[in-house]
């Protein structure tokens, strides 16, 4: 079990940003995947896609994020607009909906999109809506749960899979056809019961009660939070961050089921997961977030801004709200030559990302 410091007990005294241990590894795979809905913290949210606050000044700045970035997110409009003299517009939603917003109809135009699956950036956004992306942090799954919870004197890391498939415990995640946090949990559901270094958690039957048990009580994280909170819920499959920016307690999963892992060997086994919804079909892969200006951005300059205070000053900020920042950010070696030198300055190009091809 683990429970974090509120990020309002630290932020007074940010440290160096974390070193992601994906970003000291070499090779590649090929893999596909995507991410989801998001909630609102000082963001705007738009569950729609098709509506919402959007900037037109020269000194404004539209960003879409992942829910999971919100707290963060807002903590880094702090210091950014400090030391500028603009206006930050920020829209929360899941990833997969967020770059929708920008590649579907009606096509609606954002300064900067950071999403909690960089894959959605290069198989999605690219080529026809952006020319480049970042990769900039890692984050692991993890369990949700307040002292509440039914079962949380009992609940931990060599417990939570028989916690979990108890039918008399509300467990929840989100809807995986438009949050990664929902198609990564029911991962983790699966990886469980699929041999790691030649042992498993647990046996199938363990894995298709946990599948049995869990619901879909809303379309982010951040809203499963919520109601984590009020006790509709007991438990809810979130990410290692949330544990840093909200007033819950988390559990600190096995490399084999929480998606941090960063070798070849931790990918390999990932892959063997999938999940098909909304008529895509998702593969298990490390959790890697990515950011971007897209092409179609009104302000282009002012994005490219924003992504490189994240990358460089912001990079702290991430740090302290839980998520595990590179040091640099990572860039395609491929697409280089496109990205501003405002962000190239804080990153460096590669043709992968440990186990990740770029």
């Amino acid at each position: 079990m683990t429970k974090q410091r509120s990020r309002r007990d630290v932020l007074g005294a940010l440290g160096a940003a974390g070193l992601g241990g994906l970003a000291g590894c070499v090779g590649g795979t090929d893999d596909r995947g995507v991410e989801g809905a998001g909630a609102t913290g000082t963001s705007a949210s738009d569950e729609s896609g098709a509506s919402g606050a959007s900037t037109t000044s020269a000194d404004a700045l539209t960003v879409f994020h992942a829910g999971s970035l919100t707290a963060a997110y807002a903590d880094v409009e702090a210091g950014y607009t400090a030391e500028r003299d603009v206006t930050v517009a920020q829209e929360s939603a899941g990833s997969v909906r967020s770059t929708k917003k920008v590649t579907q109809p009606p096509h609606r135009a954002a300064d900067v999109l950071a999403v909690a699956d960089f894959r959605l950036l290069r198989d999605d956004l690219l080529p026809d809506y952006g020319d480049w992306y970042a990769v900039f942090a890692t984050n692991a799954m993890t369990v949700a749960y307040t002292e509440d919870s039914t079962y949380s004197d009992e609940f931990g890391p060599e417990t939570w899979w028989d916690v979990l498939a108890r039918d008399d415990v509300a467990v929840g995640h989100s809807d995986p056809a438009v949050d990664p946090n929902g198609y990564r949990a029911l991962m983790s559901m699966q990886l469980g019961a699929i041999p790691y270094e030649g042992e498993r958690l647990y046996d199938d039957a363990t894995a298709a009660a946990l599948r049995a048990n869990a619901t879909v009580p809303a379309s982010d994280e951040v809203d499963l939070i919520g109601q984590l909170r009020t006790g509709k819920l007991d438990y809810a499959w979130s990410y290692r961050s949330f544990g840093a920016t909200h007033d819950v307690e988390t559990v600190d999963l096995q490399t084999a089921v929480d998606l941090s892992g960063a070798t070849e060997a931790d990918a390999d086994h990932y892959a063997q997961a999938t999940v098909e919804a909304g008529g895509t079909t998702y593969v298990g892969a490390p959790i890697a977030y990515g950011v971007t200006v897209p092409t179609t951005a009104e302000h282009p300059d002012a994005g490219a801004s924003w992504v490189a205070y994240t990358l460089g000053e912001g990079a702290a900020t991430l740090a302290v709200d839980g998520f595990e920042t590179l040091d640099p950010a990572v860039v395609p070696a491929r697409h280089a030559d496109a990205v501003p030198d405002a962000v190239m300055a804080a990153a460096e190009a590669r043709d992968s990302l440990g186990p990740l091809s770029l």
